[in-house]
């Protein structure tokens, strides 16, 4: 008898292949979605940080330079730093704890810390009035929420949450998606189609019902005409999500769903089974909610980081006809007013061509005299030519403007410097809570500091002595000629201080660098730059000696979360306090601004992820900054710019 052979294994090899680029092919769209990729067209606007800080009630003590100080509330707990639009986070907790210890280590570190000078009594400079001839409300001081009385404060930004289940819920929405919630809650809709919801309604109590009546036994006939109605809800609900788009015989089966129902409400079934099942069904549908709310998250944050496509095409416009023009005349050209000590010098850092012009054409409106007032724009090498050619194309009254390419004087004076690239002033969004009482003093605050890029500017200007340095989100309203007469005395910087946040609260990420926990954070917007105090106190060297201790130029969220430290520890004990109705600031995330206290502020800050120029910038408030856009411009025109 002949042996048979025994049959052959089969290959399982290509079946695995086969299943693993299936599944790989599923993976793709979900990560195309959630992957937060540099868009094409990236704005000059910075993307925000985002810090944590926890406050507590009761006096404690922390350490600060070797010595050991009190603070009698808000001091800071674990402080986390997240990079929003790149989806990176960098927990300062821990890496303060890094360069604590790089900080210990360095010998050199008490030599090259900044200047302690006890805080000298100041007296804050009174606004001038506004123009006769243009009268005005009566101008108000307008705080920032967190240094007014609780009565105060429902005047200019009502609360919107009342209850702690709404205050925690607030916290965790915007911990996670920032600016996001703010817009969400002003642009959520009313559900107002009643039919499709109820056809989910009943779709959900059907399939919390159809398990347990299917093992009954003499209930098949119910079971197959849940089954049928449930396949038929679910196929409606796959076509229709608003009542228009309904068929006209929808009555009939909402009727015939609710008999269904009944009859499997007068079994006797297990209430645990169905209360199961339920809560799944509940726990699905919140896992839907959210996937969807990081949905539209993330394209809330493509819209307010993406250069709209009109103004892109305005600044490719720009540059193309730049090098198909005529240079100006020498003899025509305002460049000898741009080194004149003597003259008002205004300087913005900016990326945007209209936000750039806004600010200046603000300015000038709002000025008596222009004669003798210059603006000097940095900007990057990617935006030169456009610049210089609009500004060349379009006149501000008396005044000059100056166009420098930032990148270019970095990189041929300052070699050394790993960073080139202009940054422009960075954001900040900083939720402060209490941990006694959350429901009144949890709050979310957006903090605008100086970039990296500011400190260079005494090297860039050295033959100036005073300069205002200028956000490019900011509208002028009022002449600010009375900033040029300040007497600093020994100070620096002239900004609106924010004592909401104070450096106390900032000690795991500050260090063990020498500073004064009672010092008030202060904001960007308007400056008043005293230049020749600056190189006294070297302002910039003390930069650099701490930008090596917080910054890591191999990361950039890391190079970008150390400006809030290395801002707050260069000015400290330098910053001259500003009149708090200088700047109304808030007009970029706070819907909560009336209109009389925006019409009355002597200038706007729109800092905030919703930008003026941008569709999603708050509609209340672009009036304010559309009013001062260039009008009759052929290349907004053809691009189609409309703010």
């Amino acid at each position: 008898m002949k042996a048979t052979a025994p049959p052959a294994k089969r290959r399982r090899g290509p079946r695995l292949a086969v299943l693993a680029l299936v599944f790989c092919s599923l993976l793709v769209p979900i990560a195309f979605l959630f992957n937060r990729f540099p868009a094409v067209y990236v704005t000059d606007e910075r993307p925000q940080q985002e810090i944590d800080l926890p406050s507590f009630d009761h006096r404690t003590e922390f350490e600060s330079g070797g010595s050991v100080n009190e603070v009698s509330s808000n001091s800071a707990g674990v402080i986390e730093v997240n990079a929003e639009a790149h989806n990176a986070s960098n927990k300062i907790s821990g890496s303060s704890k890094d360069s604590q210890n790089a900080i210990d280590d360095d010998p050199s570190s008490i030599s090259t810390k900044p200047k302690v000078l006890p805080p000298p009594k100041i007296e804050q400079p009174v606004l001038p009035p506004p123009k006769v001839e243009q009268p005005k409300p009566e101008v108000k001081p307008v705080r920032l929420p967190v240094q007014q009385a609780e009565g105060d404060r429902v005047n200019i930004r009502p609360r919107r949450v009342q209850n702690a289940d709404e205050v925690e819920k607030a916290k965790s929405c915007q911990l996670e998606f920032g600016s996001y919630c703010l817009w969400s809650i002003e642009h959520k809709e009313v559900m107002r189609d009643a039919v499709v919801k109820r056809l989910k309604d009943q779709l959900f109590v059907a399939r919390s019902y159809y398990p347990s009546v299917a093992k009954l036994k003499g209930k098949e006939a119910l079971t197959r005409e849940l089954k049928q109605n449930i396949q038929e809800h679910e196929r409606v609900l796959s076509e229709s999500i608003v009542d228009a788009d309904l068929p006209s015989f929808i009555k009939k089966k909402i009727e015939r769903m609710d008999q269904s129902i009944a009859r499997a409400k007068s079994c006797t079934v297990d209430c645990n089974n169905v209360d199961r099942k339920l809560r799944q069904i509940l726990h699905m549908t919140e896992d839907e909610a959210h996937f969807h709310m990081k949905q539209s998250a993330y394209l809330y944050n493509l819209g307010v980081h993406t250069m709209p496509k009109s103004h892109h095409c305005l600044n490719m416009r720009l540059t193309v006809e730049y090098f198909k023009s005529t240079p100006l005349d020498p003899d025509d050209s305002p460049a000898h007013k741009f080194n004149i000590p003597e003259h008002r010098h205004y300087v913005i850092l900016s990326k945007n061509v209209l936000a750039a012009s806004v600010v200046i054409n603000s300015t000038v409106s709002s000025c008596e005299d222009t004669e003798n007032v210059v603006f000097h724009i940095l900007t990057d090498a990617q935006n030169f030519y456009a610049m210089k050619h609009w500004f060349a194309r379009n006149s501000y009254r008396e005044s000059a403007v100056d166009v420098i390419n930032y990148e270019q004087i970095i990189f041929e004076n300052f070699p050394e410097f790993g960073t080139q690239l202009l940054y422009l002033p960075e954001e900040f969004r900083v939720f402060i809570s209490n941990l006694e009482r959350p429901t009144e003093k949890s709050r979310m605050e957006y903090l605008s500091v100086f970039s990296h890029s500011h400190f260079f500017i005494p090297e860039i200007f050295k033959d100036l002595r005073k300069v205002i340095i200028l956000d490019n989100d900011v509208v002028v309203q009022r002449d600010l000629s009375f900033l040029w007469n300040l007497d600093m005395g020994d100070k620096v910087n002239g900004a609106v201080r924010f004592c909401g946040l104070k450096l106390g609260q900032l000690r795991n990420l500050l260090g063990r660098t020498i500073y004064d926990p009672q010092s008030c954070a202060w904001m960007s917007g308007v400056n008043v730059i005293d230049l020749d105090k600056w190189r006294e106190h070297n302002v910039t060297e003390n930069y650099l000696q701490l930008l090596r201790k917080f910054g890591n130029n191999d990361d950039e969220a890391s190079l970008r979360a150390a400006a809030l430290p290395i801002s707050l520890l260069s000015f400290q004990h330098l910053l001259y306090p500003l009149d708090e109705r200088l700047t109304l600031s808030g007009l970029g995330y706070d819907y909560g601004i009336k209109e009389e206290v925006a019409q009355s502020s002597a200038s706007l800050h729109y800092n905030g992820n919703m930008k003026p120029w941008l569709e999603l910038g708050i509609p209340d408030y672009k009036k304010y900054w559309k009013r001062f856009l260039t009008r009759d411009e052929r290349f907004m025109d053809e691009c189609n710019v409309s703010p």
